[in-house]
């Protein structure tokens, strides 16, 4: 393992270092923005889950925009910049907010951002490393942006200890963020992106997507639609009884877990093929989400299972986004990334509304119960579908070279 991440180039790292920084900015106001709206702005799960919808949504058709884009000039550098700027610029702001309509205008310019530089950082990576190499890096950099997570919500939850306001800590935020653009306007354009554009234009339509592609989208789009914000987690260990200070403590913990876990686990998807992993992550998901809240439990309970849910999220992230590189040629990887948080992002928002409305208008067992079942059915689907990462043979497939 330390020779495979010591052979990762210059890039790689650079990503990583910036999705760490900028994942602290982001956690220190993340796991607090539930507590905000309920105890200061005096909005419920309803407000919640259509402003994360919402935000989510509109960031991920930016997503598909920027990753088209950046294929078809082959720039990428552009993108990233812009993207991590207005996002560290946006998400201080949030403090200044009077009503949950101000929140969903700053969350939805912060994810604006998000979906600027998303789809093009991705395929970067993808261009910056070896196909054998894909699930290595992918976790080592969702490992430092998860560690960031760590970060972050620990800084918060000294500064609340302090005796600062949230006000305050969200207006803070803006301290890491100055240094992300200062990274990232030294990130280098990676050489697979300076070659000629192509002579045809990119097709980003649904239709011209590789049918095992549209396949893979249509399981992620399943577990996507039970796959809802994570603040609700962050509600529940609220409504359970836990305090501010404690929540932020919870979140660290599990981003703790999913920022040592996703490398080597990420990793592993290149030895034993990326289906195996999702198939265990999304199953993960499933039985956790059944425990938290379709089964009582005490508050105590959310110490184990959330450091858990950060092996799951390890589990996942690295290996599908590897997957998506996988399935796709080189050149058009900014778009099969656009497609990708198109996809993950878009059905967010039903995601999170009918999330929210079963919450409020059921029962949290209504609303975990389901977000299970469409782990369940995504894993059916992807269960179907014939995939094998390079040099890899999975599930019962042979390995490339082997089947014509």
């Amino acid at each position: 393992m330390r020779r495979a991440l010591a052979s990762l180039p210059r890039t790689v790292w650079l990503l990583g270092a910036i999705s760490l920084l900028n994942d602290a900015a982001s956690d220190m106001i993340y796991p607090l923005v539930p507590l905000y709206l309920a105890t200061v702005l005096m909005a419920g799960p309803k407000a919640l889950g259509m402003i994360e919808g919402v935000a989510e949504a509109a960031g991920s058709l930016l997503k598909l925009v920027a990753g088209v884009l950046s294929d078809r000039i082959r720039r990428i550098k552009p993108f990233v910049v812009i993207g991590y700027g207005l996002a560290g610029i946006a998400r201080p702001l949030i403090g200044i907010a009077t009503s949950w309509v101000g929140v969903l205008v700053f969350r939805f310019v912060d994810r604006v951002g998000k979906g600027l530089r998303s789809a093009p950082r991705d395929a970067m990576l993808a261009s910056s490393v070896e196909p054998s190499q894909r699930g290595l890096a992918y976790g080592l950099h969702r490992g430092m942006d998860n560690a960031g997570a760590v970060v972050g919500p620990l800084v918060a939850s000294a500064l609340l200890a302090a005796g600062l306001s949230l006000r305050h800590v969200f207006l803070l935020a803006i301290v890491p963020a100055v240094f992300v653009l200062i990274m990232a306007l030294r990130l280098k354009e990676p050489a697979h992106a300076e070659v000629a554009a192509p002579k045809s234009k990119i097709d980003w339509r649904w239709s011209a997507l590789p049918s095992r592609y549209r396949r893979y989208l249509v399981a992620l789009g399943l577990f996507t639609l039970g796959n809802a914000s994570n603040m609700f987690l962050l509600l529940r260990a609220q409504e359970l009884g836990l305090g501010a200070s404690r929540i932020t403590l919870l979140w660290a913990a599990f981003s703790a877990v999913a920022a040592f876990a996703s490398t080597p686990l990420s990793a592993l998807s290149d030895r034993l093929g990326r289906k195996r992993l999702i198939l265990a992550g999304w199953g993960g998901y499933a039985l956790l989400y059944v425990l938290l809240g379709v089964v009582p439990i005490s508050a105590g309970w959310l110490w184990a299972l959330f450091p858990a849910y950060g092996l799951v999220t390890a589990m996942i992230e690295g290996s599908e986004r590897a997957l998506v590189a996988d399935l796709v040629p080189e050149q058009s990887a900014g778009t099969a990334f656009g497609w990708y948080y198109l996809v993950t992002g878009l059905l967010l928002l039903p995601a999170s509304a009918l999330f929210g409305a079963l919450w409020e208008s059921g029962s949290p067992m209504m609303a975990f119960g389901l977000s299970a079942a469409f782990a369940v059915a995504a894993s059916l689907v992807l269960l179907t579908m014939q995939v094998a990462t390079p040099g890899v043979a999975t599930l019962g497939e042979a390995a490339p070279g082997e089947r014509t």
